[in-house]
């Protein structure tokens, strides 16, 4: 049994007033399939209630009533606390830059919330310019931030969080059209177990990220699709997630994991999940991450200059 992990216990969730979908930018979208609002304000506040009941602190956000994906708050931009430093109490955010048009409406209005909460936001290269970063395809996992890049998030972007946070950056190349975050396809459980699917990535990459956990819990396609089971959010030693196979629920039993089922099926019709509507506000470099420094590491792995 590996070391429980020791983020994901603080999280920002937008209420979801404004979902509803408008377009589609992802395979499970379809305006003429409209998600029930009042089902889907019971199911995201049920997720909220089932977090705080495990200890975990939820924020609340209020949406944007243009920005019906907003309520994917994990996308809004990656957190990381950093203690060592003066001002703000050392709390920074960098801000995602969309890939899709639709969705950068909420980057203002998500800076206007991180600030409010005493952030300092920043951006892969200058606001609104340059990379495309979306936070949902990065996590820290063994001191790295592992990042997936290809569908929305640019290879590019992977040396600038380097370079801005202080950080290695571990890149992952993701390559299947349905998996198009890394929440997707990757879910840390503790520092030495993760869910992993292999079919979301390029050979190479796949083979690297099941080196990079020393036990991953190994998810077929079908199973990550079909249950949604890698988007899901550890509290300590329990797993709150959409659903889970029985054979992935026998193997976190057997790692002493605590499997908390949530039905937020109505935001699967935006292509997202439990992880999706949580974003932690909680990483802290120096415990999450390990502050590098150095040259540029060869490949698609960068650490910080």
């Amino acid at each position: 049994m590996g070391s429980t992990l020791e983020w994901g216990r603080h999280y920002a969730m937008v209420e979801p007033s404004s979902y509803r979908i408008d377009y589609a930018i992802n395979p499970y979208m379809d305006p003429a399939v409209q998600p029930d609002p009042v089902r889907a304000r019971d199911q995201w506040q049920h997720l909220a209630a089932t977090l705080r009941s495990l200890g975990a602190t939820v924020e609340e956000v209020p949406a944007l009533p243009q920005a019906p994906d907003m309520v994917y708050a994990m996308n809004l931009g990656l957190v990381a606390l950093r203690p060592d430093r003066t001002g703000s109490g050392g709390r920074s955010v960098v801000l995602s830059h969309m890939r899709h048009p639709q969705r950068r409406v909420e980057t203002p209005a998500a800076r206007a919330w991180f600030e409010a909460q005493g952030f300092t936001p920043s951006y892969v290269g200058r606001e609104g310019i340059g990379a495309h970063f979306e936070a949902g395809d990065a996590f820290p996992f063994r001191g790295d931030l592992v990042v997936g890049h290809g569908p929305r998030t640019d290879e590019l972007a992977l040396r600038q969080l380097a370079g801005d946070l202080g950080v290695r950056v571990r890149g992952l190349r993701i390559t299947h059209p349905g998996m198009y975050h890394l929440d997707l396809a990757f879910c840390p459980l503790d520092d030495e177990h993760a869910l992993v699917c292999p079919a979301a990535f390029d050979d190479e990459s796949a083979h690297r990220l099941l080196d990079l956990v020393p036990q991953p819990v190994v998810l077929s396609e079908e199973e990550a699709i079909g249950s949604w089971c890698a988007n899901s959010v550890v509290v300590g030693r329990s797993v709150v997630m959409p659903g889970c196979p029985d054979r992935v629920r026998s193997r976190l039993d057997a790692l002493g994991f605590d499997v908390v089922l949530v039905d937020v099926s109505e935001f699967h019709l935006g292509g997202g999940s439990v992880r999706c509507l949580t974003n932690p506000l909680d990483i802290t470099v120096g415990r999450d991450l390990e502050p590098v420094t150095g040259g540029l590491l060869p490949g698609p792995d960068a650490a910080a200059a």
